[in-house]
């Protein structure tokens, strides 16, 4: 079974083929709702949560300078909810190098729709820090995020929301590196993997991306449909190094990355005082 058969029947063994030939001729809301019925009739009658209405919209940011797996980890679990339409969003169509791969667009910003279940930022250096000073890009956020039913990011994406002042007064978290600059946003930052605080959900770095897409897949859906897709991915980490964490690397490894950081740290930080001067925020 491939990734898109799964998301079609959600491992309940139905085949995708087969229930797209019964169910072509429907409209996309009788659709998802007969393909929950199933599926909860093939699991016994589990309610996996699978919204029977309009597709969920999720937008999901791309921009030049970003780190691709921020946003890989978690649309490698978004993209398979069913009944959901995920976006791929920058200013034109065009490629965009996410520190070294091309990522492409689906939509442009100003075709985004106006209400988004959800509002994904992901981070990445030298990116970040372009993108809490562009005036187009913290519009959009601002005016979607301000709908949003969740605004989330991972790693230094939430340093963008920040500028876009939609963390203030929120529990955040961002990378290991630049998690203190959160307060200049007036966002109050935690040190840990993932913090949800009301409709707001950041990562941290770059692969807690992971933990934090099948988080919202849970909240999207359900925690069966989050462990079925962490089954699905074999999601079971067990690094041939303890070395994610400053306090897990020790000085030794710890100092010298930090140095390396703070040109584009401390980018960061004029950003945020930029923002906070912009935001006019107390």
């Amino acid at each position: 079974m491939n990734r898109r058969e799964f998301s079609r029947t959600v491992g309940a063994g139905l085949a995708a083929s087969a229930l797209s030939r019964v169910l072509g001729a429907q409209t996309p809301q009788a659709k998802a709702s007969d393909d929950a019925a199933k599926m909860a009739k093939e699991m016994g009658g589990i309610d996996l949560g699978i919204p029977t209405g309009p597709p969920q919209q999720i937008g999901m940011l791309l921009y030049p300078g970003m780190f691709a797996l921020d946003l890989v980890g978690p649309h490698a679990f978004l993209s398979e909810l069913m009944n959901a339409d995920v976006h791929l969003l920058w200013k034109t169509k065009e490629q965009v190098d996410a520190s070294g791969l091309k990522l492409t667009p689906t939509t442009m910003l100003k075709e985004c729709p106006k209400q988004l279940d959800v509002l994904f930022v992901p981070g990445g250096l030298p990116g970040t820090q372009a993108m809490m000073q562009d005036d187009e890009v913290l519009s959009f956020l601002a005016d979607r995020g301000s709908r949003a039913g969740y605004v989330t990011s991972v790693c230094t994406g939430s340093l963008i929301l920040g500028a876009a002042g939609l963390l203030k007064g929120y529990k955040a978290t961002s990378h290991w590196a630049t998690r203190e600059i959160l307060p200049l946003l007036e966002a109050t930052p935690v040190e840990q993997r993932v913090v949800e605080d009301r409709n707001r959900i950041t990562g941290g770095g770059v692969t807690a991306g992971m933990d934090f897409g099948l988080l919202l897949a849970a909240r999207l859906r359900s925690v069966r449909y989050a462990e079925m897709l962490q089954l699905m991915v074999e999601y079971d980490p067990h690094p041939p190094f303890d070395a994610g964490t400053p306090k897990t690397a020790g000085a030794a490894v710890t100092q010298p990355l930090q140095q390396m950081l703070v040109p584009g740290v401390k980018e960061c930080h004029d950003a945020a005082v930029l923002a906070r001067k912009r935001l006019a925020l107390s």
